[in-house]
C-alpha cells in the first residue's frame, strides 16, 4: 500500500532533509515562506515530477492561479488550473531567473468555515536573473490567496494582480562597461514585461489553448478514443445536458377515503374509464414518435470543430445526431 501525505511516515520526493512529519496547522503566511524555501531547493536537474510533488505540497487538486497585468496593447488577464501550474512555475527558471520568492507586507487574513483568505496589497514578487544579464526584478503588485481550512493548508485560488516592477542592475557592472557604449545601450533595455519573462509569457498565452482542451485530454487518456470520437463524445453530453428537462421535486402522494359505489355504477365507471384510456393512448401515440430535433428547434445540428480542414478548407463542420443517438457528420 502506497504511502500518502496524511501518513506519518510518509517521504517527501524532494529527499529525506524535506520530510515532512505529521501536519500541523501554521499560519498562512508561513505557507508562503515554506514555498520560498522548497524554490530555492530547486536544482538544475528538477524535472516534471519534482514540479508536480512541488504542486501538490502546496496548490490544491482544483485550484486556480490567475494573473493580471497591463502590457503595451492592452490589459491581460490570464487563469490556468491545477495541471497546468507546475509548468508555469518552471518556464520562469526557464526564462534565466535562479531564483525566486514571494515577500508579502501588512498581508490581512480572514478566516471563514472551510477557507482561509489572504489578502496583500504590497506584495513583491523578486527573481534574481543570471542571463542575459546579472539583473534583479522586483515585481509589485497585489496578491489573494485562498487556503483551505486543513491540516495541509493548501492554495486554493491564487490571484497576482501586478501594479509595476522595477529591473535593477548592480553599480559595479556599470563600472566595468563603463567605456563600452553597446554594452551599456544592452544594459539599458528591459529582460522582462511586467516582471515576466518572455518564456512565461508565452507560456500563458499557449495555456488559453490548452485550458479548454483538460477535457478532451482526460478523455482521451481515460478511454483511449481518437481526438474526433472525444470531441462528438463531449459535445453530446453536453448537448443532452441542454435538452434534459430540469428535475422536478419529488411530490408526496395524496390519500383520499374511498367511496363505496354499488356494481351498477361501478361496471358503467369502468366501461367509460377503457373508453377514455384507448382515447387518450391515441393521443398520446404521435407524440412518442417524435425526435428530439423536432420537438426542440435548432437542436438538429451539433456544431464540431476539427483540426483536419474539411472539404472547403473551413476548420468547423457539423455533426447532425440521428433519433437513434447516432453521429451524421455535414460539410
Amino acid at each position: 500500500m502506497s504511502s500518502t501525505p496524511h501518513d506519518p511516515f510518509y517521504s517527501s520526493p524532494f529527499g529525506p532533509f524535506y520530510r515532512r512529519h505529521t501536519p500541523y496547522m501554521v499560519q498562512p503566511e508561513y505557507r508562503i515562506y515554506e514555498m520560498n524555501k522548497r524554490l530555492q531547493s530547486r536544482t538544475e536537474d528538477s524535472d516534471n515530477l519534482w514540479w508536480d510533488a512541488f504542486a501538490t505540497e502546496f496548490f490544491e487538486d482544483d485550484a486556480t492561479l490567475t494573473l493580471s497585468f497591463c502590457l503595451e496593447d492592452g490589459p491581460k488577464r490570464y487563469t490556468i488550473g491545477r495541471t497546468l501550474i507546475p509548468r508555469y512555475f518552471s518556464t520562469v527558471f526557464e526564462g534565466g531567473v535562479t531564483d525566486l520568492y514571494y515577500i508579502l507586507k501588512h498581508s490581512k487574513e480572514s478566516y471563514h468555515n472551510s477557507s482561509i483568505t489572504v489578502d496583500c496589497d504590497q506584495c513583491a514578487m523578486v527573481t534574481q536573473h543570471g542571463k542575459p544579464m546579472f539583473t534583479k526584478v522586483c515585481t509589485e503588485g497585489r496578491l489573494t490567496l485562498e487556503f483551505t481550512f486543513d491540516d495541509l493548508m493548501r492554495i486554493k485560488t491564487w490571484h497576482f494582480t501586478i501594479r509595476q516592477y522595477r529591473e535593477l542592475v548592480p553599480r559595479s557592472i556599470l563600472a566595468m562597461h563603463a567605456q563600452d557604449p553597446q554594452v551599456l545601450d544592452q544594459l539599458s533595455k528591459n529582460i522582462t514585461r511586467m516582471g515576466l519573462t518572455n518564456f512565461t509569457l508565452n507560456y500563458l498565452r499557449l495555456c488559453v489553448i490548452l485550458e479548454p482542451m483538460q477535457e478532451l485530454m482526460s478523455r482521451h487518456k481515460t478511454y483511449n478514443l481518437s481526438p474526433r470520437d472525444c470531441l462528438k463524445t463531449c459535445l453530446f453530453q453536453k448537448w443532452q445536458r441542454m435538452v434534459a428537462p430540469p428535475a422536478e421535486p419529488a411530490r408526496q402522494p395524496t390519500t383520499k377515503r374511498r367511496k363505496r359505489k354499488n356494481s351498477t355504477s361501478s361496471t358503467s365507471n369502468s366501461g367509460a374509464g377503457n373508453t377514455a384510456n384507448s382515447t387518450g393512448s391515441k393521443k398520446k401515440a404521435p407524440a412518442a414518435n417524435l425526435s428530439l430535433s423536432s420537438q426542440v428547434p435548432g437542436l438538429g445540428a451539433i456544431p464540431n470543430c476539427s483540426l483536419n480542414p474539411g472539404r472547403d478548407g473551413d476548420l468547423c463542420h457539423s455533426t447532425a445526431v440521428t433519433p437513434s443517438g447516432q453521429f451524421k457528420e455535414k460539410h
